[in-house]
């Protein structure tokens, strides 16, 4: 049996119809970029996540890189994260000319350890970056308490975590902004690139606005030095379509991860992925700990079960951030979960028979 990592495309869905209909009507308006279809999007995503405002941008990159420059962070600043992530996170700290500042991740749930971040603060500091790792909210309690004691921007990397919660609160709610990536793969997933930042006050956003668009407060009167970090109205019609399922594709999701935790719960071993009550994830991966993961790896691969590695090396150790003197050991349960974490295929279409299957692989293989 052949069981796919991911199944990121159209056909078969439940909104095929309706999401070839959305891109019909975009194509034969010619109204391309901005428009109705982007402003209906950032209206329907903000009362999705119960955000005050939302604005489309360009990539999930985009909306990390708005997010800080958002939140004033700029050249000589700390941004507080973690290494246990996509290099995104970091290049977004980068590209606004802030110093990427890690902390460890707690060893239960692979996120942010909070209580490690009072430590990290500096003078420095003008933002904590947590990160929704695989569709889980972090602790965000402890991290918006944290913000407001020491003047600190608490903004949520959320790019994995549509419609996951925390205390009741789902995510693009939780911290004072957040960003969100449509790249394909993701719960809700574009037909190419997308992004969305959103924020809790009114007007937080107004940077934002003018950024993605050239840095124009008006028609040719530009107010700041900004980017080509437009969503098309083609993805926006698109993402409109696939919101309306969004619920419904997680609940799928989470019956998936419980027929998971059935499955694999008598492997020895195997480590499963867990969370507090408090917390609902959205379940964007599901990432085991195995020991002799790259072994085991193979095993599955030779059956025809697809894997992923979400991430193999943490960014403290990519070189292309060997200039801030991190060296192996600074991070150590990052870097251990780096060497034992395995992501198995998971998406909403994924049925028992394939779970079992993969079970079975990975019993196997151990």
């Amino acid at each position: 049996m052949k069981v796919a990592f991911a199944d990121v495309g159209i056909a078969g869905k439940p909104y095929e119809t309706d999401v070839l209909a959305a891109a019909t009507r975009v194509l034969k308006s010619g109204n391309y970029i901005g428009g109705p279809e982007v402003d209906a999007l950032e209206r329907e995503f903000a009362e999705f996540c119960g955000a005050a405002e939302a604005v489309t941008v360009r990539t999930g990159t985009d909306a990390l890189t708005f997010a800080l420059r958002a939140a004033g962070v700029g050249l000589g600043d700390e941004v507080i994260t973690v290494p246990l992530t996509f290099i995104a996170t970091a290049e977004a700290i980068s590209h606004v000319g802030a110093t990427p500042v890690f902390v460890d991740v707690d060893p239960e749930t692979a996120l942010m350890d909070t209580r490690r971040v009072a430590a990290a603060i500096t003078r420095r500091t003008r933002a904590i970056l947590p990160v929704h790792l695989w569709g889980q909210p972090v602790e965000m309690n402890t991290l918006m308490a944290l913000g407001r004691e020491h003047g600190v921007t608490v903004i949520e990397d959320a790019c994995q975590a549509h419609g996951a919660e925390y205390r009741g609160r789902r995510t693009g709610n939780l911290g004072d902004l957040a960003a969100f990536s449509f790249y394909p793969s993701k719960n809700l997933g574009a037909c190419g690139e997308g992004g969305m930042v959103t924020a809790r006050d009114p007007g937080a956003l107004a940077l934002v606005r003018r950024l993605r668009d050239h840095g124009q407060a008006a028609r040719y009167q530009h107010d700041v030095i900004g980017y080509n970090g437009r969503l098309d109205a083609l993805q926006a019609a698109i993402l409109r379509v696939k919101l309306r399922a969004l619920d419904a594709a997680n609940a799928q999701r989470r019956k998936i991860a419980l027929s998971y935790e059935e499955a694999l719960g008598d492997i020895p071993g195997v480590v499963l992925p867990r969370h507090p009550a408090h917390v609902l994830p959205v379940w964007h991966l599901y990432v085991i700990q195995v020991p002799e993961r790259n072994r085991v790896r193979e095993r599955l691969t030779a059956a025809g079960v697809e894997t992923g590695l979400h991430y193999p090396t943490p960014v403290h150790l990519q070189r292309a951030y060997r200039f801030l003197g991190y060296q192996p050991g600074d991070f150590p349960i990052s870097e251990q979960l780096a060497e034992t974490i395995l992501s198995l295929p998971f998406h909403p279409e994924l049925g028992e028979a394939q779970i079992a299957y993969v079970a079975d692989c990975l019993r196997s293989a151990r």
